[in-house]
């Protein structure tokens, strides 16, 4: 028996409050990758919540390797954590880091990826609507013409969720012949270097006849910003997602139209609350806000979805008023722009 089972029978057994199981619990964090710059709010939020509960804090870095990924949770599985939380690099490859958890009866929560196994809690934002409030906002601003597709990585679900969101919104245009849509590209490890090559390419084959990008976070968006700069066409509606402060900055500056805000300080206290109470005993479903999904692969998983915020010029205030971002950061390089920039 776990110590976090043998720990939950003496709790119950002496009376004391429910708070009170997080002690002596060692929460540990796979991360695909540190290289954009959310992981480390989400970071953050987690130490916090799990320090405020009283549970310790453990964590590795894949540095975007779907093997070092699975020989770090190998690692935090014989450091004798209590639960994991899993940023997935790739939604199939990690799944025997998941067998491995399960022959030890540790529970694991799949960080706002995907993990294509029903024994994972999946925590995450409703990705199909962030893809959808993206298209809403470039479509809003460009209704005709020429749009370029910039998805996140073919490795990661999330990609196809956004991809469908998106497609939902425009596909009554594209059916009227307003839109056409004239490239389109999956971002290996969503890589903004990589977005950048892709938007360079599109745009060399269409003459650079392109009138909107619906790119998927805003790490690909900067990739496509810095792209269309080089050919003097900075400006054109693009969209993104995540609420980096170098999007937040683009959206005042007027090079990006929207970023959907998805706080991931919530993600990070949720998915360590989560945490807690599965390593606590508590069963998944019982998790408060805990829905049913079905996967892609037909797998049905207990899940919580957390709601976007689309943020544009006409909204810039809420992340400063939520102190997401100093208006000082915000409005670098900004004149007579939108509030509060003004």
């Amino acid at each position: 028996m776990r110590k976090s089972m043998l720990m939950a029978a003496t709790i119950v057994a002496a009376g004391f409050a429910t708070s009170a199981m997080s002690a002596d619990l060692t929460v540990g964090v796979s991360w695909s990758n540190f290289q954009e710059e959310r992981w480390k709010t989400d970071e953050g939020a987690i130490k916090a919540a799990l320090e405020a509960a009283g549970a310790e804090y453990v964590s590795a870095d894949a540095q975007s390797s779907s093997a070092k990924q699975l020989s770090d949770i190998e690692s935090l599985i014989a450091q004798g954590v209590d639960a994991l939380i899993v940023l997935a690099q790739d939604t199939q490859a990690v799944i025997p880091a998941v067998q491995m958890a399960a022959d030890e009866e540790i529970p694991v929560i799949a960080y706002d990826r995907l993990i294509e196994d029903p024994r994972a809690y999946y925590l995450t934002f409703d990705n199909i609507e962030v893809g959808r409030l993206q298209a809403k906002a470039v479509y809003d601003a460009m209704p005709k013409g020429n749009y370029v597709m910039i998805k996140g990585s073919p490795t990661d679900p999330n990609a196809d969720f956004l991809r469908g969101g998106q497609q939902e919104v425009l596909q009554s245009a594209i059916d009227a012949g307003d839109i056409t849509i004239v490239g389109e590209a999956y971002t290996d490890g969503w890589l903004p270097a990589n977005a950048q090559r892709n938007m360079e390419s599109i745009l060399t084959a269409n003459d650079n006849k392109v009138d909107a990008v619906v790119a998927s976070n805003d790490g690909t968006a900067g990739g496509a910003v810095a792209a269309l700069a080089a050919q003097g066409m900075a400006g054109i509606p693009v969209s993104g997602q995540d609420g980096d402060h170098a999007a937040l900055n683009r959206i005042a500056l007027g090079t990006q139209t929207v970023s959907v805000w998805k706080d991931s300080r919530e993600l990070g206290r949720n998915a360590a609350e989560i945490a807690v109470e599965l390593a606590g005993g508590t069963a998944p479903a019982d998790v408060a806000g805990t829905v049913k999904f079905t996967t892609p692969g037909g797998n049905e998983m207990d899940a919580k979805f957390l709601a976007p915020i689309p943020i544009t010029k006409d909204n810039l205030d809420v992340v400063v008023d939520a102190g997401w971002i100093t208006k000082d950061a915000l409005c670098q390089g900004v004149s007579d722009g939108p509030s509060p920039c003004n």
